[in-house]
């Protein structure tokens, strides 16, 4: 293609296929980790009788974790040069973890499933920016990261909505809106990531083996 003919395309329309893909993953996990975030305190709260002390305890825990594992993601990304299949792996943990809320019968299941899907977190993160930049054009790039970030800043935006809404709409049942509605969403970062494109992985090849 021209210059000329592609400088009359819209530069959201130039975006690879592969860069949307990870902007709706990351949009519909958010949705699903913001709607427990948003209701996360009072569960343990109102429904396991926890103090807030134990509430501030987990949360610790559990974005140190986020935190910890990121220093070591992105080395192992470069390392083994499996963008995808670490992305997928973070994003699967988080995942499995969502069903683990409903069914908490003490405070210790919901350490273990915040603490698993922090470490999901913090493994997906460099690969799936990596992702992005192998993907892209070298003019495009910044254009690509501004898109994914703001499809995960609405998904963070619609979860903690659409759980007070839930919450409107059950008449406040905690345990049917905590887990059930949250895993909804995520489960389509399965389907959504089997359209991947393997380009990704001739892009970083390309670019370490020019």
């Amino acid at each position: 293609m021209s210059d000329t003919a592609s400088a009359a395309i819209p530069k959201w329309r130039q975006i690879p296929r592969g860069v949307w893909v990870l902007g709706f993953v990351s949009l519909f996990m958010d949705v699903s980790s913001e709607m427990i975030h948003a209701l996360l305190p009072l569960y343990l709260v109102a429904v396991l009788g926890t103090s807030t002390l134990t509430v501030g305890f987990i949360e610790g825990i559990a974005e140190a974790t986020a935190a910890i594992t990121k220093v070591f993601s992105g080395a192992l990304s470069d390392w083994l040069g499996k963008r995808k299949f670490l992305a997928v792996l973070g994003y699967g943990l988080a995942t499995f973890t969502k069903p683990i809320c409903p069914l908490a019968s003490n405070v210790g299941w919901l350490i273990a499933a915040r603490f698993i899907d922090r470490v999901g977190k913090g493994i997906r993160g460099a690969p799936r920016d990596a992702l992005v930049a192998d993907l892209s054009p070298p003019e495009l790039r910044g254009a690509s990261f501004g898109l994914r970030q703001s499809l995960d800043t609405i998904g963070a935006f619609m979860g903690p909505m659409l759980a007070i809404g839930f919450m409107w709409w059950t008449t406040n049942i905690l345990s049917w809106c905590f887990g059930w509605l949250s895993f909804l969403p995520s489960y389509r970062l399965v389907l959504l990531f089997s359209f991947e494109s393997q380009n990704a992985r001739l892009r970083f090849e390309r670019s370490v083996c020019p």
